[in-house]
């Protein structure tokens, strides 16, 4: 089992990702907006699920690579740092200069909760920031000392979707004046994106030192 320490790092590593809009974000956006907030918790379901799938395919496949190749395990470790590192200063750099696109929420048709969970499912599996962030980060957390490899990264892994159920739901409730003050207020804007980023770039510069 990974320590307390390093699962409240990826614990907030992964509360900051999931704050920044992206596919999710706007799925779970636009469903409750466009539909109910019943609907956009409905998506946050699918979303979380999709995240576990995610979880547990990288953590049966990339421990199986690890446990045969140490020198494979460092190279993703440091390519790990690298672009946690570029994600929070992306965060910065876009949200800090010139003025921010629009949070535009798409228009849905009514559909069942079932069929809205499935749909999350997939949005979850097909956001590429997701998929990387779990090739990438979790495995310089693992600490191949400690043995059980698949177990640390599927506790870990299991962590980063946790993580982002309270921003979804949060979103499902308040989405449409969320997203309005957000938009409206460039402090607002300006802090989250540099709070984020931070986050981001200290965790990745700690994966070197």
């Amino acid at each position: 089992m990974p320590s307390i320490e390093t699962m409240m790092i990826v614990a907030l590593a992964g509360f900051a990702l999931s704050a920044s809009p992206g596919p999710s974000m706007l799925y779970v956006l636009s469903r409750s907006v466009g539909q109910s907030r019943a609907a956009g918790l409905a998506s946050a379901v699918g979303l979380g699920l999709g995240g576990v799938v995610l979880a547990v395919v990288a953590a049966l496949g990339l421990a199986a690579v690890f446990q045969q190749s140490e020198l494979l395990y460092r190279g993703v470790t440091y390519a790990g740092g690298l672009y946690l590192i570029y994600l929070g200063a992306q965060m910065i750099l876009e949200k800090d200069s010139g003025e921010p696109g629009e949070m535009k929420v798409a228009k849905v048709e009514r559909r069942s909760y079932a069929r809205i969970i499935w749909q999350g499912v997939l949005v979850e599996l097909m956001n590429p920031k997701t998929v990387l962030f779990f090739m990438a980060f979790i495995p310089p957390f693992v600490d191949m000392s400690k043995g059980d490899v698949m177990m640390q990264m599927l506790v870990l892994g299991i962590l980063v979707p946790l993580t982002a159920v309270p921003s979804d739901v949060l979103v499902a409730f308040i989405g449409g004046s969320l997203a309005q003050t957000v938009k409206g207020n460039r402090i607002i804007r300006r802090g989250l994106a540099w709070l984020g980023g931070l986050i981001l770039v200290g965790i990745g510069l700690r994966l070197f030192l």
